[in-house]
């Protein structure tokens, strides 16, 4: 159980999670299916799924979390037809036009008669608490997924005091300067072959470019003319490889060959003793490539957080 993307939250204050605190919150919001008119649901589940019941897994201080999202699917194409026809047939008897309000009010009704007939997906966000580290790690995406997870969270909980990293230079700065090499990487990162450049002017225009060796000269002569390097693939200390973008984002996690032969190494019997092994070793991982990613970006900015 590793995660395919990070994005990393600080609490703003020093906070006391126990794992008996949280699975007792969570168990209060845990996940029901979506009734008759429910358009989507979310809700806790267990984070080993069918090898596990409790809403909190934990494991050397940190403690992951799953939330289930239910949603029904009612094409709107589907909704658009029934609409016209109703629409239609209005206009037809009545010998009248049918408004904007009141096409409105037709379309409420057309999604309500059809929702329990609706085929319904569910979703998985993981993330895991770190209290010792004031962290918290979402497994998402995009930052409205991370953001519907830290939404529940903190109303399961009452209160979640927490806010994306700030570092002391922003992050286009730091990966153009890595490029164009008048920033000095540090020495356990190295560019991956991929990047995004965006045109600071008005017209906002985007450059992506994969496969191709971020220093050449190609790329060097964008960046020559205003543009700023906004997402960049990068690898660590050898070990873990990933696409970072200018909001501290991580996507397209890959864990190397290294991490694999560690867990191979962990004697599990089951798939339950597999995930916990994987969870352990994975945020160990994170333990340390969060702080040294934090100081290669410039050093965190701290100014808005309590301190213990």
């Amino acid at each position: 159980m590793w995660f395919r993307n990070a994005r990393f939250y600080r609490f703003t204050k020093p906070v006391e999670l126990t794992a008996e605190t949280l699975e007792n919150a969570l168990a209060q919001a845990a996940f029901k299916p979506c009734g008759p008119q429910d358009t989507f649901r979310l809700g806790w589940t267990a984070p080993l799924g069918r090898h596990g019941q409790q809403y909190v897994h934990s494991a050397g201080g940190y403690h992951m979390v799953c939330l289930r999202k239910e949603e029904k699917l009612l094409p709107a194409a589907v909704i658009k037809e029934v609409v016209a026809e109703r629409v239609e047939q209005i206009e037809h008897e009545q010998a009248r036009k049918v408004r904007r309000k009141e096409k409105d009010e037709i379309r409420e009704q057309v999604t309500l008669e059809m929702l329990p007939q609706a085929f319904s997906r569910s979703r998985l966000i993981f993330a895991y608490l770190a209290p010792q580290e004031d962290l918290l790690v979402v497994d998402a995406g995009s930052a409205k997924q991370a953001e519907e997870l830290t939404s529940f969270l903190r109303k399961t909980l009452g209160s979640l005091p927490v806010r994306p990293p700030a570092v002391e230079q922003a992050p286009a700065f730091t990966f153009s300067g890595w490029m164009t090499e008048t920033l000095d990487m540090p020495p356990s990162f190295s560019l991956g072959l991929e990047c995004e450049l965006k045109d600071s002017g008005e017209d906002g225009g985007v450059v992506r470019c994969r496969g191709l060796d971020l220093r050449s000269d190609e790329i060097r002569n964008h960046l020559e003319t205003g543009m700023q390097v906004t997402r960049i693939a990068m690898t660590w200390d050898d070990s873990l490889s990933f696409v970072l973008d200018e909001e501290l984002a991580l996507r397209r996690l890959r864990f190397g060959d290294t991490f694999q032969e560690r867990l191979d190494d962990v004697e599990a019997d089951d798939a339950a003793a597999r995930f916990d092994a994987t969870f352990s070793l994975m945020t160990l991982e994170f333990a340390r490539l969060i702080p040294a990613l934090l100081e290669a970006l410039g050093g965190e900015d701290r100014s808005a957080l309590i301190e213990a």
